[in-house]
């Protein structure tokens, strides 16, 4: 992967749990991101995607933009966000109502990341590490499982504080160490496994039920709010699993290694819903 040094920040930001603003010491380095384009501002700085988790949503406006910005629980939501600038070295963090940061010590805070490819919003998709990398910037390195343990997505997995999202391009080795740490931290009930209901499945009561009180697979909340933006305030899932068929989103079952749609692991029956496979046994393919 790419070694690139820079620094994080996040006034003027939204960070949440899985994702930061990273300006890097020479923003030329996006080039080797290629054939996806890494979208910047002016001053080079990108959004980053944290590889392999996905973090319970501060702030989620769907397509259509029926229902406005929504959110899953936001005392777990906030403490991975939290976590993650903690991890990073942030202090006396404010926001305003918007989830925005408008104060923030320091302002900035040096780090590294290693990446190998944007994906189609033009975020770097990346591990996240702080302090100064001891290899020269834009270097081509090896992620072993030492260093993976000192980044911020293998932190806030073992914290139970995100769920494990895992795409096509993510190495199998690397794979295999998330999948550890997520097992143990849900046989010890950390952070959102006390409360996970993914795979045990909820009943959909209201739009309250997923922004409020369940705490579920990012992914599959996004879907969810999805499907109830475009469907004329009822809060019928009844054609849920055909609408998730029409986006597409392909997977692969681990272990059978069974190549299907995100339809596949969704059983819905009346309001009732689940996945009927464990996160980490699901590989997204990118798009």
């Amino acid at each position: 992967m790419t070694s690139i040094q820079g620094n994080f920040r996040i006034i003027k930001a939204a960070p949440d749990g899985d994702s930061i603003r990273f300006y890097p010491n020479n923003p030329q380095l996006w080039e080797k991101l290629l054939p996806t384009r890494v979208v910047t501002n002016r001053a080079g700085g990108a959004q980053l995607r944290l590889d392999s988790i996905d973090a319970l949503e501060t702030h989620f406006n769907p397509r259509g933009d029926s229902i406005g910005v929504q959110h899953q629980p936001l005392e777990l939501a906030h403490s991975a966000a939290s976590e993650l600038l903690k991890f990073l070295g942030f202090k006396k963090i404010t926001r305003n109502a918007n989830e925005v940061v408008t104060a923030a010590e320091p302002e900035a805070i040096p780090g590294f990341i290693l990446t190998k490819f944007a994906d189609t919003y033009g975020r770097s998709v990346a591990f996240a590490f702080k302090g100064n990398s001891d290899v020269e910037d834009g270097s081509s390195i090896y992620l072993d499982k030492s260093l993976l343990k000192k980044s911020a997505n293998y932190h806030l997995l073992a914290k139970g504080l995100v769920y494990p999202t895992f795409y096509s391009k993510l190495y199998p080795d690397i794979r295999k160490e998330l999948i550890l740490v997520t097992e143990k931290v849900r046989k010890e009930k950390k952070g959102l496994w006390a409360l996970d209901k993914t795979n045990d499945g909820f009943v959909l009561e209201d739009l309250e039920t997923i922004t409020d009180n369940v705490v579920i697979l990012p992914k599959l909340f996004r879907r969810l709010l999805g499907y109830l933006a475009i469907n004329d305030g009822s809060i019928s899932i009844e054609k849920f699993v055909e609408y998730l068929k029409s986006l597409g989103d392909r997977l692969i079952i681990l272990p059978e290694g069974h190549v299907t749609g995100f339809d596949f692991v969704v059983k819905v029956e009346g309001q009732n819903i689940k996945l009927t496979s464990q996160p980490e046994d699901l590989v997204f393919l990118e798009k």
